[in-house]
Parts: C-alpha cells; sequence; structure tokens
C-alpha cells in the first residue's frame, strides 16, 4: 500500500490506538489486490418532518484537500491522516455526501423541490456545507464525522442560519466493512438533523 507523503504514516500512537491503526493499515497490504468498494446511504426510516413548497439547492460540500478524495481515512492521537488500506469510496467524499443529503430531504419530504446546481430550478435557498471531519479516529476506535451547514438566501446571499453538526459511531471491526459501516451510520444522524434543521 502506498502512502502519499501529504498524508504521512504516524510515527507513534497511543497504546489504545496502535493495534487499531495497526491493524487498518495492514489490511491493505495484502498483494496488491484491487480496494472493496463502499457506498454511503440515505437515511429513510426517520418519517416525514414537515411539508414545505419552498425550493433549496443543494451545493457540493468543501473540505480540506485530505478528505476530498474516496479514501477511508484514519487519523491518529497526534492528527496525522493515513489512508485505510484495501477500502474506498464509490466517489470523492464530498460528492456521496452531496447525493445523500439530497436523498435525505427527498425521503424526508422536507421541502417542495430539491436540487443539485445546474438542476433547472430557481432555488429560494442554497445549503452550503463543509465536511470538517469524515474518519475513524484510531484512538477511540470511532467514526466521526462533523460537518457544518449554512442556509443562505439565494438571491441576497445573506446567511439566516449556521450550525456545526456531529456525530461519532464506535467501529465493530478494523476492517474496511466495519469502518465503512461507521461512518455510514455516523453520516446518517448527521443528515437527519441537518433536514430537520432546515425548515
Amino acid at each position: 500500500m502506498t502512502i502519499p507523503s501529504s498524508l504521512p504514516l504516524p510515527r507513534s500512537l497511543r497504546p489504545l490506538g496502535l493495534t487499531f491503526a495497526a491493524a487498518l493499515l495492514l489490511a491493505g497490504c495484502g498483494g496488491g489486490s484491487a480496494p472493496t468498494t463502499f457506498d454511503l446511504s440515505a437515511p429513510r426510516d426517520f418519517g416525514r418532518v414537515g411539508a414545505s413548497r419552498a425550493t433549496l439547492v443543494v451545493q457540493e460540500p468543501t473540505t480540506v484537500q485530505a478528505l476530498d478524495s474516496d479514501r477511508v481515512i484514519v487519523r491518529d492521537s497526534s492528527g496525522a491522516l493515513s489512508f485505510l488500506g484495501g477500502a474506498q469510496w464509490a466517489d470523492r467524499v464530498p460528492k456521496l455526501v452531496q447525493a445523500r443529503l439530497v436523498q435525505t430531504f427527498e425521503n424526508g419530504g422536507r421541502v417542495g423541490s430539491v436540487a443539485r446546481p445546474g438542476d433547472r430550478i430557481t432555488p429560494e435557498s442554497q445549503l452550503l456545507t463543509d465536511i470538517r471531519s469524515f474518519n475513524i479516529d484510531a484512538a477511540s476506535g470511532a467514526a466521526v464525522v462533523e460537518i457544518t451547514a449554512k442556509l443562505v438566501g439565494d438571491r441576497t446571499g445573506d446567511v439566516r442560519r449556521a450550525r456545526l453538526f456531529t456525530a461519532r459511531v464506535p467501529a465493530a471491526a478494523v476492517d474496511g466493512p466495519g469502518a465503512a459501516q461507521a461512518l455510514d451510520r455516523a453520516l446518517s444522524q448527521v443528515l437527519v438533523d441537518i433536514v430537520r434543521w432546515a425548515r
């Protein structure tokens, strides 16, 4: 497994995170086989959260360069980032989060029309988001998702509301499926919170 210089492997980890991080990294070093691809889901079973005729455009989230990829990221106690071997997402994380956020709005029946930029609607508001964290925390063995959201008037450009949404979910296993499932569950919590908040 090759780790770019921009994402160095940590030189030292706290004892609690050492076994977890080592297992994650070694999982992808088995003979150069193709990584397993994982997807993210849009929550469906949280019920309708209020009807509206408003139109909303969901912009693609911004994020730092390290998270703007299709790789599953591990963060150690010092803040150093590395890739989880043998696992990747179906698309870049910001693109996937945008798509699942749109679908969550649709599943909740929250707005009259929700779309991405370029779709043929005239929005009243735009939802701007920034992914602060989307990774496995090696020290605690948990998936961490943090996303800031801003509702902005489409014509005026004024920020109507803003909030930070966060979720932490324990990862049941240290392999690709365990990490991907935990991150998917954490994201689902955040997506539902954002949809309920954007009323």
